[in-house]
């Protein structure tokens, strides 16, 4: 059994809160969930590779993964994303995520990965990321 992972877009972080505390996330604006994609773990990796900053950068970035909710709940949680990471995906080909895909699979995290799978992952996310901006920002909420 593994760790839930429900992507999704909100106007900002009070309305992210309010979405994730509803038990039944009635997210207006969509929500992708995928077990095991772990957004500080694989996000990082592929920002980088959308955006040509370094990993350093942007884990950097104050909404990277910065976690949402009190830190002393025993979760679930709820993570931001950065900006720049859904302006990155909402712009980005097939043919990019599929590089960015590809070059995370070369990461001690993304080793034995399925390429194809973890694009088809980021197509998807791009799809949020483009209904989101702008005027929205994406966010991660975990459970196990």
């Amino acid at each position: 059994m593994g760790n839930i992972y429900d992507y999704y877009a909100a106007t900002d972080d009070t309305q992210a809160l309010t979405l994730f505390q509803d038990d039944g996330m009635d997210d207006p604006f969509g929500t992708l969930g995928l077990k095991g994609a772990d957004p500080y773990m694989i996000l990082g990796t592929v920002e980088a590779h959308l955006t040509g900053m370094s990993e350093e950068q942007v884990q950097a970035d104050p909404r990277f993964c910065a976690l949402l909710n009190d830190p002393a709940d025993e979760g679930p949680w709820l993570v931001s994303l950065t900006d720049s990471l859904r302006d990155a995906l909402a712009a980005a080909t097939p043919e990019h995520l599929l590089e960015a895909a590809t070059a995370w699979t070369h990461t001690e995290d993304g080793g034995r990965a399925d390429p194809e799978l973890m694009a088809d992952f980021l197509e998807r996310l791009g799809e949020l990321a483009r209904d989101a901006a702008p005027g929205r920002r994406l966010y991660c909420g975990m459970s196990l």
